[in-house]
C-alpha cells in the first residue's frame, strides 16, 4: 500500500482535505487562465463546488453573458478540478453558502476593493458561523472576461446568436431597453453608449425614422429590399438584437415572406399593428381615416406568420391600436386575449396620450390574464414615466422609438443655418463632433 499517496490525498499542502467543501462563485462566460488558476488553487483544499451565476444574476449588474447558463455549465463541468456545478441565482453568495456550509470560499483577491468589497465581507461573516474561511487568490493580471467580450464584439456575431438574444434578455432582466436605430451610425450609438453599468439591450428599426432618414413619408413606402439593406448596414457594426417595425405586415401572403426573411437575417422580432388600409402614423391627431382590423383577420395573420417560422427564437409581436383609435380598454383587452391565443409571442400596447393612464389601465387588466406573453410599451408621448415605473406596471420591454433621429435633425438644421449666416463653418464648431472623435467612433481595423 502506498501510504505516501494516501497522505498526499488527505493532506494537501498541510491542509486536511477529507470531506472539505470548497465553494467558488463564477460567471465563467469566457473561460481564461485566470479561472483555471482559481480552480487549481481551490483543489488544494477539498472538493470543488462551482456556484455558476445564472443569466439573471449576471444581467443584474452587467451585460448578458455570451453563452447561456446551460452552455456555460457544460463547459465548467468538464474543467479539470471541478467536482460539482450548481446554479447561483443571485449576486449574493449567502443562499448557496447556507445550503452547502462550505469550509472554504475561494476568489480572486480583486474583490478586496471596489463594489465587491461588501460581498466579500458578507461571505466572511457568514462563514464564521461554522468556522469557514475565505481564500484570496492573487488576481491574474492582464486578462478579463470583459476584455475578451469587447474583442468578440469587434469581431461581430452570427444571425443565430443575435436572433436568440432577445428571448434570453426577457428571461434574464426585469425590463429590456430598446433604442431606435435606423442606420449603421445610430446602431453604433445603441451598441456603445453606456452610463455606469447601464446600456441599451437592443435596437428598434422604426418605420417612421427609417422612412424619414431617407426623405420619404411614413406610408409603408419603404420595401423589404430597402429594409434588408439597412439591416445589413446595422448588423455589420453591431451585435445586439433587433426588433423590426413591420407596420401592419401587409397582406397575409406578404407577411409570411417578411417573417421568413427577417428570421433568416437574424432579426429577433417583428411588430405588426392591427390596422388595415393605407398606412398613416398612429401619432397623428386625426385618426378618422384609420381602421382597425377585425380580430378574426388579424389572428389569422399572426397564426400564418407563426406557421412559416423555422426557429423557436423569432417572435411575432402584436401591436394593439385600440387606444389610438378611441376604441377603449375593453376592446384592447379582448384583442390581447385573442392575439395570445392565435400565437403572438408578445403584445405592444400603444397610446398617444400624454398621460400614462391608458397604459396603466391596460396593465392592471393584463395582470389578471391566465396566459400572458411579454408586454411592450412605447412611451413617446407619455415620456415622463420611467423604466422602473413601467416595469412596476408589468411592462417587459420599453422602446424609445424615434429619439435619435428627432435629436439629430435640429442639430443639423442649426449647423446648416450657421454656415449660411456666417459664410463659413467656424461658428458651428461647438455644435459638431470633433473629426478625431468621428475617426475613433468608427475604427479602421
Amino acid at each position: 500500500m502506498n501510504y505516501q499517496l494516501i497522505l498526499n490525498l488527505i493532506f494537501g499542502n498541510g491542509i486536511l482535505k477529507m470531506n472539505n467543501i470548497v465553494y467558488i462563485g463564477m460567471s465563467a462566460d469566457l473561460i481564461h487562465h485566470g479561472h483555471l488558476n482559481i480552480i487549481k488553487e481551490a483543489q488544494k483544499y477539498g472538493e470543488v463546488v462551482v456556484g455558476l451565476l445564472t443569466d439573471k444574476a449576471i444581467s443584474s449588474y452587467k451585460r448578458l453573458p455570451v453563452l447561456s447558463y446551460e452552455q456555460r455549465k457544460i463547459v465548467i463541468e468538464n474543467v479539470k478540478g471541478v467536482d460539482k456545478v450548481i446554479p447561483q441565482n443571485t449576486l449574493d453568495y449567502i443562499p448557496n453558502l447556507e445550503k452547502l456550509k462550505p469550509n472554504y470560499v475561494v476568489h480572486g483577491d480583486d474583490w478586496k476593493t471596489g463594489i465587491q468589497k461588501q460581498v466579500r465581507q458578507g461571505v466572511i461573516d457568514k462563514l464564521k458561523e461554522w468556522g469557514g474561511k475565505v481564500i484570496d487568490v492573487p488576481y491574474t493580471k492582464d486578462i478579463s472576461s470583459t476584455k475578451l467580450y469587447n474583442h468578440l464584439k469587434d469581431i461581430g456575431t452570427t444571425p443565430d446568436v443575435r436572433r436568440k438574444m432577445l428571448k434570453r434578455l426577457i428571461e434574464s432582466k426585469p425590463i429590456i431597453r430598446i433604442l431606435e436605430s435606423h442606420n449603421g451610425l445610430t446602431g453604433l450609438i445603441t451598441e456603445k453608449t453606456k452610463v455606469g453599468n447601464d446600456e441599451f439591450d437592443g435596437m428598434w428599426l422604426s418605420s417612421l425614422t427609417h422612412s424619414t432618414s431617407k426623405g420619404k413619408p411614413d406610408i409603408q413606402y419603404i420595401d423589404m429590399t430597402t429594409i434588408n439593406q439597412t439591416l445589413s448596414e446595422i448588423f455589420d457594426v453591431t451585435t445586439k438584437p433587433m426588433i423590426v417595425d413591420g407596420d401592419n405586415g401587409g397582406i397575409v401572403e406578404h407577411f409570411k415572406f417578411m417573417v421568413k426573411n427577417l428570421e433568416r437575417l437574424g432579426v429577433s422580432a417583428v411588430v405588426i399593428e392591427d390596422k388595415v388600409g393605407n398606412k398613416r402614423n398612429s401619432l397623428f391627431e386625426d385618426t378618422s381615416n384609420q381602421l382597425q382590423d377585425t380580430i378574426e383577420d388579424f389572428c389569422y395573420k399572426i397564426s400564418q406568420g407563426k406557421k412559416v417560422q423555422v426557429t423557436k427564437d423569432f417572435m411575432i409581436i402584436a401591436r394593439i391600436e385600440s387606444f389610438i383609435l378611441n376604441n377603449g380598454l375593453d376592446d384592447a383587452v379582448e384583442r390581447a386575449k385573442a392575439y395570445i391565443d392565435a400565437g403572438a409571442d408578445g403584445l405592444m400596447i400603444h397610446s398617444k396620450s400624454k398621460e400614462s393612464d391608458e397604459i396603466s389601465s391596460f396593465c392592471k387588466e393584463y395582470k389578471k390574464f391566465d396566459k400572458r406573453v411579454p408586454l411592450i410599451a412605447v412611451p413617446s408621448t407619455y415620456n415622463h414615466i420611467t423604466d422602473d415605473e413601467l416595469n412596476h406596471l408589468g411592462v417587459d420591454i420599453v422602446i424609445y422609438a424615434n429619439h435619435l433621429l428627432r435629436s439629430a435633425y435640429p442639430s443639423m438644421i442649426d449647423v446648416a443655418k450657421s454656415i449660411l449666416e456666417n459664410k463659413r463653418s467656424y461658428e458651428a464648431n461647438d455644435k459638431c463632433l470633433p473629426i478625431k472623435q468621428v475617426l475613433e467612433l468608427i475604427p479602421n481595423d
